[in-house]
């Protein structure tokens, strides 16, 4: 059971994820974190991988290092999406097992559901239909490191647990023009508004796709949560449980960054990606845990973490 002498490593400690979840576990007390910079430790490299764990020895390993990006990136660059991800978990994961370590959390995303899935969508519904095209490459590195956790469950009883988050959003966020998501997408695009005095936004798609958001704060408290909590599922959606149209999103950004109502123009020739996604979040509440995060004030403090970044 992990507690505060447990030596702890954070893969992908300085991305959105990672940080949070870094954040949160020196807020409750765990001194004895480890990690590594990129440039240090290359997670695609598998030699360095297994030399890096055979020298730290962690107890428990908390795996939110990704390659991510949104549509327009997962679009244009499948084979470093697929590559990439499937070299980090599987060098990860396989070394993992290797050193001895029994206890780990592997990061996926909702996006592992197919395209067509019922809704809300249950962890059960994993693998009964076709991927979103426009991000099936990522979708299905993600799917490999589930079923390889599994594997090494079932044959090694090791305890490896999968967690699948909604959309995260959140401080030390991507704001990128090329592969950011949606929401930080979105964030910046109404605070150029702001920023140009201009009231004209242009989004993708039709704008009645319905997307489910969490703050990445809420989902860090979870990944701490099961990884001291023992369970059946090895495989557990975190969410809200609660999703919206993209206008929505849209709109009430406008209202917290502008004060006011924008005009917003659809470019309907461009991808609007799976028409709805939310996650059923029954079996995470079964074991005690629930977001605790309200999305307006998720989002203004998020903002509030973007004035920062950009002020550096």
């Amino acid at each position: 059971m992990i507690n505060f002498k447990s030596k702890i490593y954070v893969a992908g400690h300085k991305g959105l994820v990672g940080s949070a979840i870094l954040r949160k576990l020196v807020e409750k007390g765990y001194k004895n974190i480890i990690f590594e910079e990129r440039s240090k430790l290359d997670l695609t490299d598998q030699l360095k991988v297994l030399k890096f764990l055979k020298k730290h020895k962690p107890d428990f390993i908390f795996i939110a290092a990704a390659k991510v990006g949104g549509i327009f990136s997962n679009k244009n660059f499948k084979a470093e999406y697929i590559t990439q991800n499937l070299q980090i978990q599987t060098n990860l994961i396989n070394s993992a097992y290797s050193t001895g370590v029994k206890n780990l959390i592997f990061l996926g995303s909702s996006c592992i559901y197919p395209k067509n899935s019922k809704q809300p969508i249950k962890e059960k519904y994993l693998l009964t239909g076709k991927l979103e095209e426009t991000n099936d490459a990522y979708a299905i590195a993600k799917i490999a490191g589930i079923k390889m956790c599994q594997s090494y469950n079932e044959q090694y009883k090791c305890n490896y647990k999968c967690l699948m988050p909604a959309n995260t959003f959140g401080p030390n966020d991507n704001y990128d023009d090329k592969s950011s998501h949606f929401l930080p997408a979105l964030i910046k695009k109404i605070h150029k508004l702001k920023t140009n005095n201009l009231s004209k936004l242009i989004l993708w798609g039709n704008g009645k796709v319905k997307r489910e958001f969490i703050h990445v704060d809420d989902l860090a408290e979870a990944c701490i949560f099961f990884m001291k909590k023992k369970t059946k599922n090895f495989l557990i959606n975190i969410g809200t449980g609660k999703d919206y149209k993209i206008d929505y999103y849209a709109n009430l950004i406008a209202k917290i960054i502008l004060k006011r109502k924008i005009k917003i123009i659809y470019d309907k020739s461009k991808p609007n990606g799976v028409k709805r996604k939310v996650l059923d979040i029954t079996v995470a509440k079964k074991y005690g845990w629930k977001p605790k995060l309200d999305l307006k004030k998720s989002i203004i403090k998020t903002y509030n973490s973007f004035l920062l970044e950009i002020k550096k």
